[in-house]
């Protein structure tokens, strides 16, 4: 294979919850984060995603969560060390279960799971057990700079660091809660914007105005949003026009 000087990134989508057009989206990105049963998704659903991501040469990744479907895994959970692990391996292991091991290259905890381990020393080390216990060759992705990084980087896991195309960040580099007003960029524009500066500059401003440093690996534009699939072909193609390839990480 040879692998050309010209900076990449890699574009990610949320999919397999039942919401948006998985169809049209898939070929957008380079890598995908199937919900595998916690929050969202069915041993069908699961295969449809892994079917459109083969037949797209897209990179397949594992998305569990709290076991909360009533709340779309985005409620906090009081759940013992050894019932949320259990929780996570059934979800991992069911997606394994439609394709194989080795195609299943990165996982990405969601919703409250991901902002909960990024600040939980023991929340992130019990993620990062559970991965090495199911995935171990496969890369964890989450938040830059929080506990969960430094949990996959203690023990040499691959960590790919993750912002977001189509959330509004604060002044410390955590995510606006949704239940806040301005939380979620619904403007194609404002999405592009970001976007750039992530992907090229390493940097976002801020819900407040200020801007700050990011530097993340990854790009997420989340499957479920209004106007996913226009955003994703027009960050695509902003990307691309800036320089950037858009590739998942590890083909170089």
């Amino acid at each position: 294979m040879i692998c050309w000087m010209r900076p990449t990134i890699d574009l990610n989508a949320d999919v397999g919850e039942g919401m948006g057009d998985d169809r049209a989206l898939i070929p957008l990105v380079s890598s995908v984060n199937i919900a595998c049963g916690g929050h969202a998704g069915t041993p069908e659903t699961m295969r449809r995603a892994v079917d459109l991501a083969d037949r797209s040469g897209v990179g397949i990744g594992a998305h569990p969560a709290y076991p909360d479907r009533e709340g779309f895994g985005r409620r906090s959970m009081d759940l013992s060390p050894t019932a949320l692990r259990e929780a996570l391996i059934s979800q991992i292991e069911a997606l394994v279960d439609v394709t194989t091991r080795e195609a299943v290259g990165h996982v990405k905890p969601h919703g409250a799971l991901y902002n909960d381990a990024h600040k939980d020393k023991a929340l992130a080390a019990l993620m990062v057990d559970v991965l090495r216990m199911t995935l171990p060759s496969a890369r964890l992705v989450g938040p830059p700079g929080g506990e969960l990084e430094a949990a996959a980087m203690a023990v040499g896991l691959v960590f790919t660091a993750e912002g977001f195309v189509d959330r509004a960040y604060a002044e410390d580099g955590s995510l606006i809660p949704r239940s806040e007003e301005g939380a979620v960029l619904v403007s194609e524009a404002d999405r592009l914007r970001q976007a750039i500066s992530l992907g090229l500059r390493h940097e976002v401003e801020t819900l407040s105005g200020e801007t700050i440093g990011l530097r993340v690996q990854t790009l997420c534009l989340h499957g479920d949003s209004d106007g996913a699939v226009a955003s994703a072909r027009a960050v695509r193609a902003a990307l691309l026009a800036a320089g950037l390839d858009i590739e998942r990480p590890g083909l170089c």
